[in-house]
Order: structure tokens, then sequence, then C-alpha cells
């Protein structure tokens, strides 16, 4: 088994994070620091993520939460700022955060231990849309939409379509709702700027056909069997 998969395996992160980890140094196998994410790590090894040894969890845990403001996407953060870890009380295996929402966004979160589902989620390859609510200031016009829906430039990198629905217009600012399949770093934000448009309020609603639903912020529930088999099919 490589390494990134069986570090995304035993709860600690992503297999994209677990590169990271191992590229930073932060993992060890028999005591040694381990620098080669492609590592194949045999039955025998020991291995170590930021001093802790590590082994997959047999048991694999799937969770939504309604993530609200303020809190970081991270298993831990070294500025010590409240992580959606803080929100889970009565999980007793490692879970992770598959992908992101930044400090200001609420909404739709999983979490798992499942390394496997956790890739397929946030590699863009997959086309698995991810649905935001944005609140911005001004108008939306039909040549702003026709932008976002083909694709903007946001910093070096230009968007792929977007599938956009203005709900509610008025004069100083819109309600917007915009599915995406990418997951770069503000993301959404950077595209409404691009425009033209500033971002208000942003929450992720939909992840494929999942809903959040009324699940309230800051609460999670585990998910249901037909929605586990979903992902795992879409």
């Amino acid at each position: 088994m490589r390494l990134n998969k069986y570090i995304a395996q035993s709860g600690i992160a992503s297999r994209r994070k677990a590169d990271e980890l191992t590229l930073q140094g932060k993992v060890k196998i028999n005591g040694a620091v381990m620098k080669e994410p492609g590592y194949n790590v045999a039955e025998s090894d020991v291995i170590e993520v930021n001093g802790h040894i590590i082994k997959p969890d047999s048991k694999k845990i799937y969770i939504m939460l309604n993530k609200p403001k303020g809190f970081i996407t991270s298993v831990d953060d070294e500025r010590e700022r409240p992580t959606v870890m803080d929100l889970i009380s009565d999980i007793d295996e490692r879970i992770f955060p598959v992908g992101r929402l930044d400090f200001n966004t609420s909404g739709m979160l999983i979490m798992t231990n499942d390394g496997d589902l956790a890739y397929k989620l946030s590699h863009p390859k997959n086309h698995i849309y991810k649905t935001y609510r944005a609140k911005v200031s001004g108008q939306i016009s039909a040549e702003r939409l026709a932008r976002l829906r083909k694709g903007v430039d946001i910093g070096g990198f230009v968007t792929s379509k977007a599938i956009v629905d203005v709900i509610k217009q008025s004069e100083r600012s819109a309600v917007v709702e915009i599915k995406i399949y990418e997951g770069k770093n503000r993301q959404v934000r950077k595209m409404f700027a691009a425009v033209g448009n500033k971002v208000l309020d942003l929450e992720r609603i939909e992840i494929g056909e999942l809903r959040l639903g009324h699940l309230k912020q800051g609460h999670y529930r585990k998910l249901t069997q037909k929605e586990i088999q979903y992902l795992k099919e879409c």
C-alpha cells in the first residue's frame, strides 16, 4: 500500500494532504524521516505522523457537518484557531475533513476516515459538483453570468464551466447559486471578484446530490447507507 493511502486510511488526512505531510518531513518510517510519498508500506513497517504511531482503521466513519463560520477546515491549526474537529464530540475513530471550506464560509462538510472516498470527492477529474449559495454585492448582469458559466481567470487559473442561477436580485445585492467541481482555495469568492461582485456571505448546500437540508450549524450526523453508497458510485 502506498504511503499516502496508508496515512489516509488511518484517519489522519486525505491522500493529497498526506503527501504534503510527507514532503514536510512529518512522517517517519521505522524511526527515520520519509519524504517519498510513493513509498510502498511493508507489513512490518512502523509509521509515525507528527510523532504518533498510526494504523489504518478497519471501521469506516462517514459524517456530514454543517460548518459554522469561524472554524478552520483542518485536523489541527498551528495558530491554535478553532478547527472543525472541535465540533465533533462522540466519534472515537480518527476522521478528517474532505476538501475545505474557508474560515468565513459555512455549510456542508463531509468528514471520514475513508481515504479512497475522500480522494474521489476531492479530485476535479471526477466532476462531482459542489453547490454554493452566495450573497454578493451589486447586481449580476447577464454578461457577468455568462462569464461565470464559461469560466473566469482567478489569478493564473481559468476555472471550468460553472452552473449559475440567480435566486434573488435586489438593487444592492443578489443571491446566487453556483455549482463547481473544482476546489481551488477561495475559488467561489475569487470567481465573483473576477466579474466585479464581492461575496458577502457564502454557504455550501450540496455535494453531488447530498443536501444539507435542515441540519443546524455546528451540528453533524452520520450518513445513511444509501448516501454512502451514492458517494461511492457517483
